[in-house]
């Protein structure tokens, strides 16, 4: 053994004996300086989730919505609906990049509570470097991708409330309107369901910070996985009060206003099913159990809808009709949208029957009763449907109902589990974040409808009603013939 590789070996030996022989000084001695922790990285799986998931969703909108509306409306309408829904997608789209993103998913300071800042304003910071967590610690996604998602979301929403005015709004107006909306109603409910400081800071803060810097739905405690309140209630009281304040259309209740096609109608509804796969699994941001669980709430909810309406209608009407088949299905995903996460299974096929068989009754009985003309029944599927969810939510959370339970951060040293379920506790706050929703969208919405009607009119002429929107709005006919 040569000189070098021994003094190698006893260099060790001769450090442990002057540690044995002076512990004072290895006391003294100054300990290495600790590693700076390695930032979180995105996981290409989770960024491909997210994009494919963003791809179906506006798959959703168009041309899913777009064909599912047309084909209920009359033919001499058919191209105005394909036109609303299309161009309010691109208006919406340029917004939520030029503000709406900001003002959705940002601090706002004294405001916090209602909506976020201009301080990503059109995305200023935000670029191919930038991150946001998910709802897992340490684990994050680009944030153009979170960008992009969210885009798809604030798109479909103005556009559901096109269903409740459809046949008689003027085009111009209902654009200005849309532009208001989403301005005044949709970003600011945005902020308030689900902008949070996020897991880290919750794991490592006390509970009523996160609270305190949370939007005001979310600090209730309310859940809400995937836009039950944001998208689905809130479009509904919109629709319900434009459809309102329109007045019904020329004809309504004395003559046949009958689908022109429930052939593109069910496509529509198809696509629709199909994309809100990306809608409600999507929205857990992450490639994981819990996306795996949404989808199949997803498609099991939706089945339990699309029969609970099938058969009730049968029992009510004598046959069983298409359109109600496709409308229970739409029932059933508005239902399971903010549960999708968070009930399991079985849970989530009997949310799927309650809400077919409640928006059944509310888009026949209800609606005859009260006289209202919406149009294609937003408030009915969307509103109620929503309700229905957003309150069922906080019932099959429960794990000992097969529930995921809801996550608590400061537990498992902030790795996060399911926190202890309170069933009075959830339920009310679940309501609460109901009765906001409605309030703030109805009073809004109501404000904004007023404004666009005084300024330039909401409605078309009777003659051009009568003539049809293709033509008198756009100069084009959907069908040549």
């Amino acid at each position: 053994m040569n000189l070098s590789k021994i003094a190698r070996l006893a260099a060790p030996v001769a450090l442990l004996g002057l540690l044995a022989v002076a512990p004072a000084f290895a006391q003294e001695a100054a300990a290495p300086a600790a590693a700076a922790p390695t930032p979180p990285v995105p996981n290409k799986g989770d960024t491909t989730w997210m994009l494919i998931s963003s791809v179906i969703v506006l798959l959703m909108t168009v041309p899913g919505l777009a064909l599912f509306y047309g084909g209920l409306v009359r033919s001499k309408n058919m191209l105005s609906v394909l036109s609303q829904v299309l161009v309010i997608v691109g208006v919406v789209a340029i917004i939520w990049v030029t503000y709406g993103y900001s003002l959705a998913f940002t601090d706002g300071g004294a405001l916090n509570s209602y909506v976020g800042g201009f301080s990503k304003a059109f995305l200023a910071g935000v670029d191919v470097t930038t991150v946001v967590e998910t709802f897992s610690r340490g684990v994050v996604i680009p944030e153009l991708v979170f960008v992009l998602f969210q885009m798809t979301f604030a798109c479909i929403t103005p556009a559901l409330i096109v269903g409740a005015i459809a046949e008689r709004i003027k085009f111009s107006s209902l654009l200005v309107f849309v532009v208001l909306w989403v301005t005044f109603v949709y970003f600011p409910m945005a902020h308030m369901v689900w902008w949070w400081p996020g897991p880290e800071f919750a794991s490592t803060n006390p509970a009523d910070a996160t609270v305190a810097g949370a939007g005001l739905i979310w600090s209730f405690g309310a859940i809400d996985f995937a836009g039950g309140t944001v998208v689905h209630i809130n479009a509904g009281i919109a629709g319900l009060i434009g459809a309102l304040l329109l007045g019904p259309r020329i004809g309504y209740g004395r003559e046949v206003l009958a689908p022109h096609s429930l052939t593109l109608t069910m496509v529509g509804a198809s696509l629709l099913w199909v994309g809100w796969f990306g809608f409600n699994a999507g929205s857990n941001l992450e490639a994981n159990a819990y996306a795996a669980l949404a989808s199949v709430n997803t498609f099991v909810a939706t089945a339990g809808a699309m029969l609970g309406w099938l058969f009730i209608e049968w029992i009510a009407k004598g046959k069983p009709s298409l359109l109600g088949a496709a409308s229970g299905a739409v029932a059933g995903l508005v239902a399971i949208t903010p549960a999708a996460g968070f009930a399991g299974p079985m849970g989530s096929i009997v949310l799927g029957l309650v809400a077919g068989v409640v928006c059944f009754f509310f888009c026949s009985a209800v609606k005859n009763a009260l006289g209202y003309d919406d149009s294609l029944d937003v408030f009915g599927v969307h509103c109620v449907g929503g309700i229905i969810g957003a309150i069922g939510t906080g019932i099959l959370v429960n794990p000992a109902l097969g529930g995921a339970g809801v996550v608590d951060y400061t537990l498992d040293n902030g790795a996060g589990t399911a926190g202890a379920y309170v069933f009075a506790t959830q339920v009310m706050a679940q309501l609460k974040g109901v009765g906001v929703t409605i309030l703030w969208s109805g009073i809004g919405s109501f404000v904004l409808y007023k404004i666009v009607d005084l300024v330039m009119g909401l409605r078309v002429s009777a003659e051009s009603e009568r003539e049809g929107l293709d033509i008198n709005s756009h100069g084009e006919r959907a069908y040549n013939i």
